[in-house]
């Protein structure tokens, strides 16, 4: 599946100049099958990163505003009368397609935050008791403003941890901005001249293929002792989840499958680290009085961590 993804990662620059690890980093999630947040300033490009891999890889697309009158129901859905059947009929909820952008999503309410939760675990929402299964594959790609902007509020620690990786597209640089202007000139829209490169079966098949690659033991051993060292730093509250753990493998797997190995060495997982680590991480009161950053431990426990010989 190579030339596949190697399409879908030329489709998709051609909406976004410069940013070539944020594709390929936002591409491996979606192939290991996370869900993706994208915490950024507005107007460097979240949305049309995500609209532009929706077209390219078929999938079909749903985005909902967030805003603090969004209703719990209004992701989910929600039953009403039918009088010409005489009970009641589901009505699906915005967030039965393949991939969901939840747009600002900080800027709900925590309730309607926390509808989002048993969609991202299990793909699928209850509504009045009766499950509904959501569409395969399921991606969710959030995006939310800095935390302090204006309208936000904190994503609750439980939701955090849903999504695979955390990225941050940044402000272009000078050149890249410049070769956006050159790609509007006279009206052009670079979203109109992406093309579907596959369809949906051709994703879940890559993202079955992606669950087979081979982790050997000490790669797993790696990844777990790489986990350990989070929740025993003194400068952490708290590190990272065994669903940390999981998110890290499947990374490290997809990482692998897009380089076209069908096994993870050591680097796969060095890779992938940071976007699947970092917003997990919780500081303690004193590392943040200290100006301590997530990222910068993070690196300093792969930098402390014996690289396995495989």
């Amino acid at each position: 599946m190579g030339n596949t993804s190697e399409g879908i990662i030329h489709e998709v620059k051609k909406t976004i100049c410069g940013k070539d690890y944020v594709i390929a980093q936002t591409l491996t999630a979606m192939l290991a099958g996370g869900h993706i947040l994208m915490e950024d300033v507005p107007g460097v490009g979240k949305t049309t990163m995500a609209l532009a891999f929706s077209k390219t890889m078929g999938l079909n697309f749903g985005r909902v505003q967030f805003t603090p009158d969004v209703l719990p129901s209004d992701i989910t859905g929600f039953s009403m009368y039918d009088r010409d059947t005489d009970s009641m009929k589901y009505q699906p909820g915005a967030i039965f397609h393949n991939l969901f952008l939840a747009d600002e999503l900080n800027r709900a309410s925590s309730r309607t935050q926390s509808a989002l939760l048993e969609a991202m675990e299990e793909s699928s929402v209850t509504v009045d008791g009766t499950t509904y299964v959501l569409p395969k594959p399921f991606i969710v790609i959030a995006t939310q403003n800095p935390t302090g902007a204006s309208g936000t509020s904190l994503l609750p620690d439980s939701q955090i941890d849903r999504f695979m990786v955390r990225i941050s597209i940044g402000y272009p640089s000078s050149k890249d901005e410049k070769a956006m202007i050159e790609r509007r000139k006279n009206g052009v829209n670079p979203m109109d001249s992406v093309r579907p490169i596959c369809d949906v079966n051709t994703i879940m098949q890559m993202q079955a293929e992606v669950n087979n690659v081979f982790v050997h033991e000490k790669v797993i051993d790696y990844i777990i002792a790489l986990i350990n060292k989070t929740r025993g730093n003194a400068d952490l509250l708290r590190g990272a989840s065994p669903r940390a753990t999981l998110a890290l493998t499947s990374m490290a797997k997809s990482h692998a499958y897009l380089n076209g190995r069908n096994y993870v060495i050591p680097q796969d997982v060095q890779r992938v680290f940071l976007p699947v680590i970092t917003h997990r991480l919780i500081l303690t009161p004193e590392a943040e009085v200290n100006s301590r950053k997530t990222t910068d431990i993070a690196k300093e426990i792969l930098a402390s961590a014996t690289v396995p010989k495989v």
